[in-house]
């Protein structure tokens, strides 16, 4: 449940059964969307943040309440794969495979996109591409279909921040700013879609997300990561994004954050040695943990555990949501922990590299 500040808010909070969507509540959100508003609404993800992708104000909107830098292209979110046929130049018979296997879900798929759709420079970034997916979210679904548009969905939070897997977090971010949000309970899977460029040959995964690269590689195994999904220092040459969260900094709590890598037990040393020294310093630190080594830090600073390194989809769930309580305390330095990089360990691994700045310690 919201909690709701005391202060003269415009923004409408529709609370809505995730199961079964109200008609009347979705159909309201949807007239926001026809009019050029922006709703956030949830997915299987993330929070998204709602606009009519046909309509270039809207989109302009969107971008500047965000803040969102103006080169960094917003994903498409479609109903069915008949809007994903009207919006791209041509559909590849690796893409009906991806799109039959994974859609709806959380996969992103860039194309070249239609010539004579009637896309806005605003929706596309200027790029020839279009990034697009069908949520795996009956809220969501429910509202593409009745806003019958297409809609240009960023994470529904201020850019830079924490993605938003709560409404709490959309409304913290954004509430007196946009016109609604769909409180649908909390995101499952919690880190943003996977982004695949289909594009180029050979297909090139962008974005680690909610969808493995092992199981794309399952149906391609010609495709191949894209540097910056790995990379451990921010890449600078990358002169044109065509999937978001390439080139600026996502994701970060207030406080400056380090990532300490290496084995189990080099970084439980290292991280004991250095909230030692940082509060020797008179700084109040939190270490970002695991289940496994929670315990093995002084009560005394501020621990918060993403879950079990056994399950690391409940560490994907956990992170943003872990970042954003942090924000809620007075830490000036966080210390975390890696995590093994197989299956969503991935896309987590990428945020929190992301989130430290590139600010990572090898043990």
């Amino acid at each position: 449940m919201l909690k709701i500040q005391k202060t003269n808010i415009k923004t409408q909070i529709l609370q809505v059964n995730p199961t079964n969507p109200e008609f009347k509540k979705i159909q309201t959100a949807a007239k926001i969307i026809q009019k050029g508003g922006l709703v956030a609404f949830p997915t299987e993800t993330v929070y998204g943040l709602g606009a009519n992708a046909l309509n270039p104000n809207a989109v302009s909107t969107l971008f500047k309440t965000k803040n969102r830098p103006l080169d960094n292209p917003p994903i498409i979110h479609i109903a069915n794969t008949n809007q994903a046929y009207q919006l791209t130049e041509e559909i590849p018979q690796n893409a009906e495979t991806l799109m039959n296997q994974f859609w709806p879900g959380p996969l992103t798929l860039i194309f070249k996109r239609s010539k004579t759709t009637t896309l806005p420079k605003e929706t596309t970034t200027n790029l020839n591409t279009i990034a697009l997916r069908i949520p795996n979210n009956n809220i969501a679904l429910a509202l593409i279909k009745q806003s019958n548009t297409p809609i240009a969905a960023p994470s529904a939070n201020l850019s830079g921040n924490p993605s938003p897997t709560t409404a709490q977090h959309v409304y913290d971010d954004l509430a007196d700013k946009i016109d609604a949000i769909i409180d649908g309970g909390p995101t499952n899977i919690g880190v943003e879609s996977t982004v695949l460029d289909l594009s180029v040959n050979p297909p090139q995964l962008l974005r680690p997300g909610g969808t493995p690269f092992e199981n794309i590689q399952t149906i391609l195994p010609n495709a191949t990561l894209h540097p910056f999904a790995t990379s451990e220092q921010e890449l600078t040459t990358i002169k044109h994004t065509p999937s978001p969260g390439m080139m600026h900094k996502h994701y970060a709590p207030n406080a400056q954050m380090l990532l300490i890598d290496g084995s189990l037990q080099n970084i439980i040393t290292k991280i004991t040695t250095l909230s030692k020294q940082y509060s020797s310093e008179g700084k109040k630190v939190g270490i970002l943990t695991t289940d496994e080594t929670k315990n093995e830090y002084p009560q005394t600073y501020t621990i918060k555990s993403m879950g079990s390194r056994s399950n690391i989809n409940l560490i994907a769930n956990q992170l943003f949501n872990k970042l954003r309580e942090f924000n809620k305390t007075p830490v000036e330095i966080i210390l975390a922990e890696s995590i093994p990089l197989d299956g969503l360990g991935l896309a987590v691994m990428n945020r929190l590299r992301k989130a430290s700045g590139y600010h990572i310690i090898k043990t």
